[in-house]
């Protein structure tokens, strides 16, 4: 990527519509209501042959203080001084107003390079807003549209020279890498590290206010992330590349899970979907809890359903710093968890505190065990050696006197390890006797909390070479010759 594009301005003036655009997906939420956008969402653009990094943001208040609308205005001036280049967008038809006169002078002082767009820009009614825009001093205005596309042919030629400036600086700034080495060096003692291809994919999730977005800092090192004693501050699943104690990591954001009957608003369900498609792109799910109020029935229906889309689930409890009675309210932890989500027995369960750091080691390494834990293969004869041993220990019931027998094992998957089991009447294996060798291979297979997947197939009772012989023999006397029947 050759420079890095913010795109700012009021509530509402199409800048999630633009960046959605220029990424070529649906990432950003939009909506008609204004200030939909909270946080700062990066994405990889395309125009033309331009290829960079853009940012959205949320919309700036002319506000300054400590309140919601104060910390957000903050985040996007973090973010023009960040990028190379603030594109700022106005709205065409509603005019140039006070606030965009402001933001003008802001944006001359904090910014070197400036584009001007006038959003909305289709039609005659955005003439005279178009006119009003060279009052702002940015230079001549874009006419967009980010709606239907219009105006992405003028924003690529404001963009091109501003490219090749940067890719020019970027040339200069390059360190020396043409230097000479010494073949005698000791290069066998040196050790290759193995490195992972992709990043590690990790969704946070929990209730609303359970300090997910205060989690994220901590591991990025950067408030990166708004966050605030507000409950539902995330809106949009913000996704953030780290490398995490030496671990490349792309960890998601999410906005606070209520239950369904108390979301009404159409915003907070899409934020709530969002979510959703968030949890089924990771491999491991973190589900965050309160611990003042850990393991409501909101916790224990987001643990299910990261059980029920095939992750690997951590179970992270956060404010523990501000706990009394550590000891005693962990082996209530414990104990609730172990009662309450016997699906993911065994799952790690983390104390932390987003707040001051403490317990992120302890998370980073239970990650890693799950991960590990999730792709885990068992080989075919270790199973069957297993399952002889199982079913000589509890074997399997004989429903209406049809005794059911379960003939071979073999590991069809992973992510998550998933099993399938040959065997006669599987329509009439109790649900019992499956969980009963779920825990029976998460015990002897140290597979703890991660989701297993067990299916029964059918083998038919008959042996397919009964009464070969008969029919072979029939056959034979069927197709014998005249003349051999005569000397018979």
């Amino acid at each position: 990527m050759s420079f890095t594009l913010a795109i700012v301005g009021r509530p509402n003036v199409g800048k999630s519509t633009l960046f959605n655009r220029l990424v070529g997906k649906k990432l950003a939420l939009v909506d008609d209501q204004p200030g939909v956008t909270r946080d700062l969402r990066e994405g990889e653009a395309r125009l033309g042959d331009l290829r960079f990094t853009v940012i959205d943001t949320a919309g700036l208040e002319e506000v300054t203080d400590d309140s919601l609308q104060g910390r957000m205005r903050r985040l996007t001036e973090r973010a023009v001084d960040m990028a190379d280049i603030c594109l700022f967008m106005i709205d065409a038809r509603a005019g140039v107003t006070p606030s965009d006169l402001v933001f003008a002078e802001i944006l001359r002082k904090k910014s070197a390079h400036v584009i001007l767009a006038g959003n909305k820009g289709e039609g005659a009614a955005a003439d005279a807003g178009m006119l009003e825009a060279y009052s702002l001093g940015l230079g001549e205005p874009i006419r967009l549209s980010a709606e239907h596309g219009e105006g992405l042919n003028d924003l690529y030629s404001q963009l091109m020279p501003l490219e090749e400036q940067f890719e020019a600086q970027a040339r200069q700034d390059a360190p020396e890498v043409d230097v000479d080495v010494d073949e005698d060096d000791d290069a066998e003692d040196a050790v290759p590290v193995p490195t992972r291809e992709k990043p590690l994919q990790i969704a946070v999730v929990g209730r609303p206010n359970a300090g997910k977005s205060t989690l994220i800092n901590q591991i990025l090192g950067e408030e990166k992330m708004l966050t605030g004693p507000e409950a539902g501050i995330t809106r949009d699943a913000i996704s953030s590349r780290t490398e995490w104690n030496d671990t490349p990591m792309r960890i998601f954001d999410t906005a606070g899970m209520r239950k369904k009957a108390k979301v009404q608003e159409k915003l907070e369900k899409l934020s709530v979907s969002d979510g959703l498609r968030a949890v089924k792109f990771a491999e491991v799910v973190v589900v965050l809890l309160d611990a003042a109020i850990p393991f409501e029935q909101q916790d224990l229906r987001i643990a299910d359903l990261a059980e029920r889309e095939g992750r690997a689930v951590v179970v992270a409890v956060n404010k523990w710093d501000i706990e009394g009675d550590k000891q005693e309210k962990l082996r209530d932890l414990k104990e609730s968890f172990a009662r309450l989500l016997p699906q993911l027995r065994g799952a790690p369960l983390i104390t932390v505190s987003a707040k001051t750091g403490r317990g992120l080691d302890r998370l980073h390494d239970a990650i890693l065990s799950a991960y590990d834990v999730w792709n885990r293969r068992v080989t075919t004869a270790q199973l069957n050696r297993w399952l002889t041993g199982m079913l000589e220990q509890h074997p399997p019931p004989a429903p209406q006197g049809k005794r059911i027998k379960l003939r071979y094992m073999t590991q069809a998957k992973s992510r998550p390890p998933g099993f399938v089991v040959m065997c006669s009447h599987p329509d009439k294996l109790p649900e019992s006797y499956s969980r009963y060798l779920v825990n029976g291979l998460r015990e002897d297979f140290d597979m703890p909390g991660t989701p297993i997947r067990l299916y029964m197939r059918g083998q038919s009772d008959k042996n397919p070479y009964k009464g070969s012989r008969k029919k072979n023999a029939g056959a034979l006397k069927k197709h014998v010759t005249p003349r051999a029947r005569r000397e018979k």
